[in-house]
């Protein structure tokens, strides 16, 4: 069966993830690779035996190869949008990762293309591949928790604290949008909407702990305009209440995910570390107590991908409304500690809908 050629945008450290992926299906092949870095983009092709015509300084030469059947977009946050947009004016299949733009106009503007010409697509929100995320979704789904009424989230990160990393594009609004929010947040916004529903207001607070660090290829410091910790109260549709931690600036902490959902008839614990596990209380049960997590639950981000290439996807990816939905929260939520106020998404969705 002829494999799926797929291209990398991006070469960047998300890259290898996304090549490990492709590398390890039987569905598809590493076909070429785009990255603005030349010395890169020479060395990641001799590693990986790309032939030179099939390595590229721009993305948009790449998308006009006929043989090319889909790509993945794993660049700073500032070139989502533009990749995403040229793919769908392209008319080729593409998993973008979060978040899909720098805000909601950008993509309101990539929600409108994809209405126009719809294709194959995700956004990488790679939590959703977790095997005790999805059991957690099917028990929730199945009633088991009952009418939920609180959720609880933590994402916490302690790279932050390092004071020697220089002025990366992460630090800078520009290129990120936002800071700890749109890389770590967009994740757990994204959890609770695939768990359990709608956002449709916030109240938040922020603030940048290292306000300076030092520039890159230059002499002297730069401004870090972007967020090293949010903290977000938020309702959902249905009723239920949330707050979400999170943080680059938590001592001790690598990658460390908690998301607690409690309802009328149980509860669910999901926790990631070293690796996710899931928790629960049901009934007249005494404690918490560790689930056995189905085999069908444990699914690869990029292999779901090829899959939806192949028309055989689950229903269960992240798509760009996803990613829209998402960045609407992730604005009104900056709006929201800007303005100390409360923010209703809700009717900005309507708006923009």
């Amino acid at each position: 069966m002829k494999k799926l050629k797929i291209g990398v945008i991006g070469l960047g450290g998300i890259a290898n993830f996304h090549m490990e992926g492709i590398q390890a299906s039987e569905d598809a092949e590493l076909w070429s690779i785009c990255d603005c870095n030349e010395e890169a983009l020479a060395s990641r092709g001799e590693q990986l035996n790309i032939p030179m015509e099939r390595r590229y300084t721009d993305h948009k030469l790449m998308l006009r190869d006929a043989e090319l059947d889909a790509v993945t977009i794993g660049t700073p946050n500032s070139n989502h949008f533009a990749a995403a947009h040229d793919c769908i004016q392209a008319g080729k299949p593409f998993a973008l990762e979060k978040p899909i733009a720098l805000n909601v106009e950008e993509a309101s503007t990539l929600r409108d293309a994809l209405a126009v010409n719809p294709m194959p697509h995700m956004v990488c929100f790679s939590y959703r591949y977790k095997a005790a995320v999805r059991y957690a979704k099917q028990l929730i789904e199945q009633g088991e928790l009952g009418i939920i009424h609180h959720v609880y989230s933590q994402y916490l990160q302690s790279w932050g604290l390092n004071e020697d990393i220089p002025l990366v594009w992460r630090f800078r609004k520009d290129l990120s949008g936002s800071g700890a929010l749109g890389d770590l947040g967009s994740h757990i916004l994204d959890l609770h909407r695939f768990l359990v529903g709608e956002t449709v207001r916030v109240f938040s607070d922020a603030g940048t702990i290292v306000k300076e660090r030092n520039l890159i290829g230059a002499e002297g410091k730069g401004a870090v305009d972007v967020d090293d910790f949010c903290h977000v109260l938020a309702r959902f549709e249905g009723g239920a209440s949330s707050s979400m931690s999170i943080s680059r600036f938590a001592y001790g902490r690598g990658n460390y995910q908690q998301v607690e959902v409690y309802g009328t008839k149980g509860a669910l614990l999901y926790n990631l570390e070293e690796e996710d596990t899931l928790q629960a209380k049901f009934g007249d049960e005494q404690q918490f107590r560790s689930i056995a997590i189905p085999a069908e639950c444990r699914v690869g981000q990029m292999q779901s991908f090829f899959d939806l290439l192949l028309g055989r996807g689950d229903g269960l990816d992240a798509t760009i409304e996803d990613g829209y939905m998402n960045q609407l929260t992730i604005d009104r939520i900056i709006q929201s500690f800007t303005e100390e106020r409360w923010i209703s998404t809700l009717q900005e969705a309507v708006n923009h809908g």
